[in-house]
């Protein structure tokens, strides 16, 4: 059996085996920023986007998404149709290690282009 050191370190909670969530990003369309008049000392600064996530069918079909929206912490400031990947849990809180922010989704990458194998969206 092969076992894999992780690239970084593991959040607390995945080192006590709480967190037994697959690593995933998901893609999605920003729709609004939020904004607030009051905020955690931790989180001054940034915005805040609002994003419907979009399923592979909305993907292939460049269709909008339909799917309930998601307020992403968004330190890349995405501007409204750009489309996202952002990640959702503990692992949106990731990239603050070893640091702590309470954040639930946090915006990863602004995409320029999404290119889909449609031979392999055959075979899901």
């Amino acid at each position: 059996m092969i076992i894999q050191k992780p690239l970084r370190p593991l959040h607390p909670l995945q080192e006590k085996n709480i967190i037994r969530k697959e690593y995933e990003m998901r893609i999605g369309e920003v729709i609004g920023t939020v904004t607030l008049s009051r905020v955690h000392p931790l989180l001054v600064g940034t915005q805040w986007s609002v994003v419907t996530p979009l399923a592979l069918e909305h993907l292939v079909e460049g269709k909008a998404g339909t799917a309930e929206e998601v307020v992403l912490y968004d330190e890349l400031s995405a501007g409204i149709g750009e489309w996202v990947a952002f990640s959702e849990g503990v692992e949106a809180a990731m990239p603050f290690y070893p640091n702590v922010k309470p954040v639930d989704a946090y915006c990863a990458a602004i995409l320029d282009t999404v290119e889909l194998d449609h031979n392999a969206i055959g075979r899901i």
